[in-house]
């Protein structure tokens, strides 16, 4: 039995979000040798605008080539609607008659898509010169959507962040789509049976608005909300090329009339991305890998639950969710539907007010809501979107195996909610143990505000520490329910301060949970993060050189107040010094001003006068003569 020929396809462009899920890969070395070694060569020209050339490039040349063909070769060019972006109605009397690609010949392009259309032409006349060695086909794709997205993922981004979805123009343009997986299958079956017309639309059967698609993925991914903006923003927007912005303002109602009548196969999405918006959404989230982190943190009073439930939001960039935050997030929001009523909320301002009212009332009555209504609460929490597109940190809550069934499970004759409750179960739980002795020690080293904020008062705490001793002691502890569920809880004992145990217990949480799988920092925000790590170095440095400027001014200060203070001291030693001088001078000085100084000046008057040639002898027998002491020794013989 002979074994079948083996199809060889060559396709463009390979490594872009709609070529890579029509073919896997296509070695380019040697570009028109591979081509020509290949019986089909699909060119795909609806996202890079510089594909053009090469296409028409490589149509040519193998149209150029075709004498020296050993077989018959089909060539395959995945346009764009664009090139029908500016056509006239067929009956302008009907202007909801659809276009279809029986009357493809009288088709308009988008100015900015002149060069696709001179593209198809071509292609579609090249075809025609030998079509049994070389046929080629035009296939004009509607805007693709689907796994991951591509033209789309801008309104698929801002829902899974939380924002509302932007609306260019008035949103009541008609988009032609078609799901990537449904453009493959009419690739693949215009490659198996080879149809006589040479050109093909292939749009799914929604003929969908802008603002139906765009309100739909707000809805399912997002807060549901959209917000229009003038078109011209559409142009100003960093996530979308020039050609992409043009894509999303057409308005074309179109019907692929030869696929539907020529080929049959599976539809992933027939009827478009709003009605299979759920399947959509989770491809999109598989692709990307956008899939929620949602973990339980348990414990003790005073263990460092909420240190690391933060740490581990910041890293994981998850929402927090605690029981009293939650109550009072449900409160405000509440109170804020009351006030400011929204029809397009989903919940009426008659249900609000008697829910507010109700929790309320519970809450005056009890300091905490009872369980059945703390059970909603915080169940209607982890199903927000935040909660189900990013993933959560759910501290402290359950506290019970049952509270635990009540929460993730619901009620066993309620399959609906069941389904819906599966996406909300974490996926790990991290329970941290201490001894009492370190938490009592820990409890009382804590700051007053602390203590106030987390209600560890000494007679609170015993209170809820031996509350919590004792659920563990019971049979129907929480952790039984995540075992049964195959969910093993790491546990991670507490010994030291929380701050310190961060580290190596953060680790041990990223081997457990793996890489955070989110978008991380867009660019703007990596561009704010380095803008405020290089103002929190700057105000460091300043600071540095505020505190050494500082201190040497301190001790300029010091060395001045010591030198004035040396010298204070030195001038009162040299006063003290002067004065016990004078003291002990003053009788020497008195005996000399008294019985020397009048004989010795009147001897130097009278030595002036006679100036004689040896003055000190003068002076000398002046003294001994003129002496009022000297004894007269002649009288005394």
């Amino acid at each position: 039995m002979a074994q079948p020929e083996t199809t060889r396809v060559f396709l463009n462009n390979v490594d872009s979000y709609a070529s890579r899920h029509i073919a896997q890969r296509l070695d380019r070395d040697e570009l028109l040798s591979k081509l020509m070694g290949c019986d089909v060569v699909i060119y795909n020209v609806t996202q890079h605008a510089d594909q053009v050339e090469e296409a028409l490039w490589a149509a040519s040349a193998l149209h150029s080539e075709v004498e020296h063909f050993s077989g018959p070769k089909m060539f395959i060019l995945i346009s764009t609607i664009m090139t029908w972006a500016c056509s006239k109605p067929a009956d302008p009397d009907d202007l909801e008659l659809p276009f279809t690609d029986a009357i493809f010949w009288s088709r308009r392009a988008h100015p900015n898509f002149e060069r696709h259309i001179d593209l198809e032409k071509r292609v579609v006349k090249m075809g025609k010169t030998d079509r049994q060695l070389f046929s080629t086909y035009v296939v004009a794709a509607g805007l693709q959507y689907g796994m991951g997205e591509q033209i789309f993922h801008y309104f698929f981004k801002k829902s899974w962040l939380g924002e509302d979805g932007p609306v260019f123009g008035d949103g009541e343009n008609i988009v032609p789509t078609i799901h990537i997986h449904d453009l493959a299958s009419v690739v693949c079956s215009v490659i198996q049976h080879q149809p006589r017309p040479y050109y093909l639309l292939a749009v799914d059967d929604s003929n969908n608005t802008m603002e139906e698609i765009v309100k739909k993925i707000a809805s399912v991914l997002g807060p549901g909300k959209i917000q229009k903006k003038p078109s011209e923003d559409a142009f100003l927007t960093k996530d979308l090329s020039v050609m992409e912005a043009d894509s999303l303002l057409v308005s074309l109602r179109m019907e692929a009339a030869y696929i539907k009548k020529l080929f049959s196969f599976n539809w992933v999405c027939q009827f478009g991305l709003v009605e299979n918006i759920e399947v959509v959404v989770q491809e999109y989230r598989q692709s990307r890998g956008l899939l929620p982190v949602r973990l339980c943190v348990l414990g003790p009073p005073a263990v460092g639950k909420t240190t690391v439930s933060k740490k581990i939001c910041e890293y994981y960039r998850l929402h927090h969710v605690t029981v009293k935050g939650t109550v009072s997030d449900t409160i405000a929001r509440l109170e804020h539907a009351v006030r400011n009523p929204d029809p397009g909320e989903g919940q009426s301002t008659q249900e609000a007010q008697e829910q507010l009212s109700m929790m309320k009332e519970r809450l005056e009555q009890n300091p905490g809501l009872e369980e059945e209504l703390l059970l909603n609460v915080m169940r209607d929490e982890l199903m927000t979107h935040p909660c189900k597109n990013q993933g959560y940190v759910l501290e402290d809550f359950p506290q019970t195996r049952e509270q635990a069934k009540e929460l993730f499970d619901g009620k066993e004759e309620d399959a609906t909610s069941q389904n819906s409750l599966t996406s909300i179960i974490p996926e790990f739980v991290l329970c941290l143990k201490a001894t009492e002795a370190f938490l009592l020690d820990r409890v009382l080293n804590l700051p007053e505000s602390r203590v106030q904020e987390h209600n560890c008062e000494p007679e609170n705490f015993s209170r809820r520490l031996a509350a919590y001793n004792e659920k563990q002691s019971e049979d129907d502890v929480v952790l039984n329910y995540f075992y049964e569920h195959d969910i093993i809880p790491l546990q991670f004992e507490i010994s030291s301060n929380a701050e310190a145990d961060c580290l190596p217990l953060m680790q041990k949480v990223i081997d457990m949970v793996g890489q955070p799988r989110n978008y991380g920092p867009s660019s703007q925000e990596v561009k704010e993060e380095e803008r405020r790590k290089a103002g929190e170095r700057l105000r460091r440095e300043a600071q540095e050189r505020a505190e050494v400027e500082q201190m040497e001014a301190d001790e300029a200060r010091a060395r001045a107040a010591r030198w004035a203070e040396w010298t204070k001291k030195l001038e009162q030693v040299r006063q003290q010094e002067e004065e016990e001088l004078e003291a002990t001078s003053r009788p020497m000085r008195g005996y000399l001003m008294e019985q020397v100084v009048p004989t010795l000046s009147q001897g130097l008057t009278a030595c002036c006068r006679a100036q004689p040639q040896d003055p000190v002898d003068f002076l000398a027998e002046y003294l001994l003569k003129n002496n009022p002491f000297e004894v007269d020794h002649e009288q005394l013989s």
